[in-house]
């Protein structure tokens, strides 16, 4: 019978999937690592469509066992299984060479130097907040964790650098238990509730201590900046250690248009050295964007009334102090109640905000998150293309 008659084979082949129809439906699936199609990234090697609606396709990996493998492949079967006349769909794996990887790499850098930091970058769009405090213990990582998640939640590119290279523990809060992939000198940051994360934590074995000097913290900071895929981000938050140490001299240094966000609790004990903290920016030049108090106050179970477990004012007192000392206005950007199911939470790696966002300290983190993505973009860090004028 031939290929047009009614009825036959060839009428159900017209009506078949094609390979250019097969293309256009992979173009749709992004690489859970890049955040790009997988076609923009050379990793489709060939794609074969059978009369019976049977599809094949050859796929290649960036790395040999790539901890993605399969889900990269469910995303590859989800996007053309709904696909009109197809059948069903079989993914062959294989591998990129070196010459594939390192096209991917020049594709991905374009003509950027390696080691170049984007965020330094005068013409950078993305907002990068360190969240830094005066001491240990006050909340810093689970505000982090749960602003990035709200964030992420609503649509926003965002990324969470662990820069307490001794104390990490972002990847446990935020659930990322994946290792990094690496390419090609790249480091790709695996994802959590859509959040990208990249932690020291990652690259130590079991819960070993980091005993490092200065300049080690320096530069592992500086890799974690410029060595990272981070992609096209809205927002970096960085998880910074307590004090107004190493890291916090590095950050001011490596990315000058950083901005601040001070975690503190009621207490006088952490306020008082919250503000040093904040007043840091005096000598670093960076801007304070406002305070979180943590831990603000306790909801009675029974008649809700609110107890002041650790005093009460020192949000305002610390926003107030460092407004004085910088000379602009600080806002207090949130007071966040103690909840048990916030630390649980940091313990299982689901962030309140997600859990329970109606909770009175799920509405309080939610609120910090929209007070920072609402912000204009300020002048610091950003070139104004301004010439001066010589006098007549």
């Amino acid at each position: 019978m031939s290929a047009g008659a009614p009825g036959g084979d060839g009428a159900h082949a017209a009506a078949g999937p094609t390979a250019d129809g097969i293309r256009s439906a992979l173009a749709t699936v992004r690489d859970p690592e890049i955040g790009r199609p997988i076609t923009d990234l050379g990793m489709v090697r060939s794609v074969e469509v059978t009369a019976d609606g049977s599809v094949t396709v050859g796929v290649l990996l960036t790395v040999a066992g790539c901890p993605m493998r399969e889900e990269i492949t469910a995303r590859v079967r989800g996007a053309l299984l709904p696909v009109p006349g197809v059948r069903d769909v079989t993914v062959d794996l294989g591998v990129m060479s070196d010459e594939q990887r390192q096209a991917l790499r020049a594709g991905l850098r374009g003509n950027a130097p390696a080691k170049e930091i984007p965020f330094a970058r005068p013409g950078s769009l993305t907002r990068v907040y360190g969240i830094a405090s005066g001491k240990g213990g006050v909340g810093k990582s689970s505000v982090t964790v749960n602003v990035a998640a709200t964030m992420a939640a609503s649509g926003i590119e965002v990324g969470i650098l662990d820069a307490d290279i001794y104390g990490h523990s972002i990847p446990r809060m935020l659930g990322a238990r994946r290792p990094p992939t690496q390419v090609e000198g790249m480091i790709m940051p695996p994802q959590a509730h859509g959040v990208r994360v990249i932690s020291m934590g990652m690259f130590t074995p079991g819960n070993a201590p980091v005993t490092w000097r200065g300049p080690m913290l320096h530069r592992a900071l500086e890799q974690f900046l410029s060595d990272v895929f981070w992609g096209d981000l809205d927002v970096l938050l960085l998880d910074l250690p307590p004090g107004t140490g190493d890291i916090a001299i590095s950050l001011a240094q490596l990315v000058p248009s950083a901005e601040l966000l001070v975690v503190t609790t009621p207490q006088l004990a952490a306020t008082e050295v919250a503000e040093r903290a904040g007043t840091v920016s005096l000598q670093t030049r960076q801007h304070v964007v406002g305070v979180v108090e943590n831990m603000a106050y306790l909801a009675c179970p029974c008649c809700g009334e609110h107890i002041d477990l650790f005093g009460s004012g020192g949000g305002a007192a610390v926003a107030a102090g460092i407004g004085r000392a910088l000379g602009y206005d600080v806002p207090l950007l949130g007071q966040v109640p103690v909840d048990l199911r916030l630390r649980e939470g940091g313990d299982t790696g689901m962030p309140l905000v997600l859990s329970d966002p109606d909770s009175e300290a799920g509405k309080a983190l939610r609120g910090v998150a929209d007070a920072l993505t609402s912000r204009s973009r300020g002048l610091a860090g950003r070139s104004l293309s301004i010439s001066p004028l010589r006098a007549g």
